[in-house]
This record gives C-alpha cells, structure tokens and sequence, in this order.
C-alpha cells in the first residue's frame, strides 16, 4: 500500500509550530529582561493567576492541564520567588496563589512582547489575514468548548 504525505500539514502540527514561534519570542524578551529561568509550563500560571488569589485546582481548568502539572508549576515559581501560597479567608483547608512583586513584573512584558509579535505577524502576513485567522479560531474554540473539552465530538 502506497503512503501518501499531505500536501499541507495537519492543523495541529501547525498550530504547534506557529506557537513555537510565539513562545520563543516571548522567552526571549523574559530572558532580556532578567527572568529567564520561567519555562513554559509556567505561563499558565501567570497567565490566568488573579490580583485576589486563585486556587490551584481553578488555575488547572482554566489552563486544561492536569492538576500535577499545575501544582509543579506553582511549587517551582514559589521556589523562584514569582508566587506565593496563602491561605485561602474563606476555606481554612485551602491555599491560594498569589504572585509576588517579582512575579507581578513577568505579564507586563510577556504581553507586551504579544503585541509586538502580533504586530510583526501582521507585517508578514497582513493584519486582515491575521484578523481573519484570529476570528477562525475563536468561532472554533467557542464550538469545541460548547461541544465538549476533546474536540472529537460526544
């Protein structure tokens, strides 16, 4: 039998490598900017961590990643000095997440750091191109996550 190779990529393999490019830029500016020893897991963290504390178990469905996952990446920003564990004022049995004054300086840059990558994506593809696969996108996260949580339909 006689294989044939796509004459495009798969969607997911170039999501992923699109988003490899985003996510070594955003390193990139990290490291420049003294924080170079945040590695990818941790993003979850900062990017859905809350001014008022946020428990592990809810940055874990936010992020859709496994709660192991979620507590090593807490467990090694508190080691770096990024976040802090507190206990939770309304559950004694809980602690929450808060980031440190050096965590809080991480999301400026990662962000602004977006905006220059989107900006320069826009330059090379065109900002309606970019536009257009942006608006793709959120249409099909919305439908996958109105449908269910694997994409494969139920």
């Amino acid at each position: 039998m006689e294989e044939c190779a796509p004459s495009r990529p798969p969607l997911g393999l170039l999501l992923r490598l699109v988003h490899q490019h985003w996510t070594q830029a955003v390193e990139a500016a990290l490291d420049e900017a003294g924080f170079g020893d945040i590695r990818p897991p941790h993003a979850n963290v900062f990017t859905f961590a809350r001014p008022e504390g946020i428990k592990v178990s809810e940055l874990t469905k936010l992020a859709h990643v496994r709660k192991q996952t979620m507590t090593q990446a807490v467990e090694e920003l508190e080691r770096l000095g990024y976040v802090e564990r507190r206990p939770d004022p309304d559950d004694r049995r809980a602690r929450l997440v808060f980031l440190s004054e050096r965590g809080k300086g991480v999301r400026p840059i990662a962000m602004a750091t977006g905006r220059l990558i989107d900006e320069r994506w826009a330059e090379i593809a065109g900002s309606q191109e970019i536009e257009q696969i942006k608006h793709a996108l959120q249409r099909l996260l919305d439908r996958l996550q109105g449908d269910d949580q694997t994409g494969f339909g139920g």
